[in-house]
């Protein structure tokens, strides 16, 4: 592993993101004391995850801006385009979030403005679960909006499970209100908002993946956007063997294939060393077919047991009695996410949901 790790995420809202923004809310709002601000914000700020660093930064505004919320939100509003486009512009709808419940149509409007700076999907979710038909009402209405910001957090903002967020156990239960923005966005011109629709439609498949593929069985699968964000909101239910799934991205069918001189290089790495993975893949058929090739690495655990990983390969359409040449090469490295221990690490090449080859690599 490099010995010079990217630093962590918390790491966007620091001791100089701090001053940066208090210089940039004092610019635009004279009474701010900047003293004050960075005093409270950054105490015992090492110890804080990203997201309470956030929660932090929004509440220090808070204490230094009018107590009128209608008054401090046209204050933000004039910071917006000062801060760093990405996800420091977060702590703005944070703060709609946490002080503009009471206020839900001036606070909706206001996320709508926010969320081109950065993006207001988690703001968003705390309106929708104080008042979901209302707030999903918006939604749909943001969903053929001319800004593609806006219209992706009509998808993002509703996700049932949205990734550091918590979840909308209502949608989670019946996604049905929700299918009016899916639908409306479903060939968007725009693949940020496409990239959104795959995604929630991927939450979904988790706890109705029957209900996802009935919609996408009634999709316009011919035409291209709708192709690709099926391709992705399946690809957990694809990684899994669905047959269902496979089929409505054309690879229903068991592969007529022979995987041939399969090798994982070198037998053992240390972390941080990559391993290469290599193959032909040759047709046995007579006709062309669509093939969907994954590939599974079983991860060692601390305890010595071990857990399947899927990482997608190659989609490909193979012609009658062709060979094609795989190779994918993958960094062992540590993660957040997940942490590598010694032992063997046994890999295996899916091909429309089966499982047609063996190999193993050995982390030392």
């Amino acid at each position: 592993m490099s010995e010079q790790s990217a630093p962590a995420l918390k790491e966007i809202f620091n001791a100089q993101r701090l001053e940066f923004i208090a210089a940039q809310t004092a610019s635009v709002h004279g009474d701010f004391d900047t003293a004050r601000f960075l005093s409270a914000a950054a105490a015992g700020l090492e110890g804080l995850s990203l997201m309470a660093r956030l929660r932090r930064v929004s509440m220090c505004l808070h204490d230094g801006l009018p107590a009128e919320f209608p008054v401090a939100l046209a204050i933000l509003k004039r910071l917006a385009p000062r801060l760093d486009k990405g996800f420091v512009t977060l702590i703005l709808p944070e703060y709609v979030a946490m002080y503009g419940l009471e206020d839900y149509d001036l606070s909706m409007e206001a996320l709508r403005f926010f969320t081109p700076f950065g993006s207001s999907e988690f703001a968003v979710r705390h309106f929708l679960r104080q008042d979901l038909p209302r707030g999903l009402a918006l939604l749909e209405t943001w969903s053929r909006d001319e800004n593609e910001h806006v219209r992706r957090l009509s998808s993002e903002g509703s996700r049932p499970r949205l990734p550091w967020s918590f979840r909308l156990e209502a949608l989670r239960a019946d996604p049905s209100p929700v299918l009016g923005i899916l639908n409306g966005l479903r060939a968007d011109p725009s693949l940020y908002v496409r990239k959104s629709v795959a995604n929630h439609l991927n939450d979904i498949t988790k706890d109705h993946p029957d209900w996802v593929m009935d919609l996408l069985a009634g999709w316009p699968l011919d035409n291209p956007s709708c192709a690709w964000i099926a391709r992705h909101a399946l690809r957990t239910l694809i990684k899994q063997g669905d047959r269902r799934a496979l089929g409505l991205v054309g690879a229903g069918n068991a592969a007529q294939v022979s995987v041939e001189a399969f090798t994982v290089t070198p037998a053992a790495v240390a972390l941080g060393e990559p391993i290469a993975l290599a193959f032909s893949l040759r047709s046995t058929s007579a006709l062309p077919q669509r093939l969907v090739i994954d590939y599974a690495v079983h991860y060692v655990k601390k305890s010595g047991v071990t857990s399947a990983k899927v990482f997608k390969l190659k989609t490909l359409t193979l012609a009658a009695h062709e060979t094609v040449a795989i190779t994918r090469s993958q960094t062992i490295q540590n993660f957040t996410t997940r942490v590598h221990y010694p032992g063997k690490h046994v890999v295996e090449i899916f091909i429309n949901g089966e499982c047609l080859e063996r190999g193993a690599f050995v982390i030392r």
